[in-house]
C-alpha cells in the first residue's frame, strides 16, 4: 500500500487518489497531489537585536537590564553571555550566566560581540 498523506482538512488517513485529486471519504475533501508533495524543511534563522545572524557556540551581551522571574536579581545590561545553545521555544537561547546559572533569554534582548 502506498503512503498517501493525511487529509489536510480532518487529518483522516483514509485518503485515496481519484486521477490527480486524492481525496478524502470522511470528509468529501479534495486536494492536487502535487499541493501534498511537502516542500524541503526551512531552517530558522536566529537574529540578534541588530539583525546578525546568531549560531550555536556564539557569545552575546545583554542590552537591557532584565528582571528575573522567581528568585528576583536582575542580569545587567552588559553581561557577557558565552557558549549559547539555540532552541525552538518562546525563549531562543539556553545559556548559562555566571551568578545566576541556567537561564533561557530572547534574541531580542541580546547583541552579538
Amino acid at each position: 500500500m502506498s503512503a498517501l498523506p493525511a487529509c489536510p482538512q480532518c487529518s483522516s488517513e483514509y485518503t485515496y487518489e481519484d486521477g490527480q485529486m486524492l481525496v478524502c471519504p470522511e470528509c468529501a475533501h479534495e486536494w492536487s497531489a502535487q499541493a501534498a508533495v511537502p516542500a524541503g524543511e526551512v531552517a530558522r534563522v536566529y537574529r540578534d537585536s541588530a539583525g546578525n545572524v546568531l549560531q550555536d557556540g556564539d557569545a552575546v551581551t545583554v542590552i537591557k537590564d532584565l528582571k528575573l522571574k522567581g528568585g528576583g536579581g536582575v542580569v545587567k545590561m552588559g553581561t557577557k553571555v558565552k557558549n549559547i545553545r539555540l532552541v525552538d521555544s518562546d525563549h531562543d537561547i539556553d545559556c548559562k550566566i555566571d551568578g545566576f546559572g541556567s537561564m533561557s533569554l530572547k534574541t531580542e534582548f541580546v547583541r552579538k560581540s
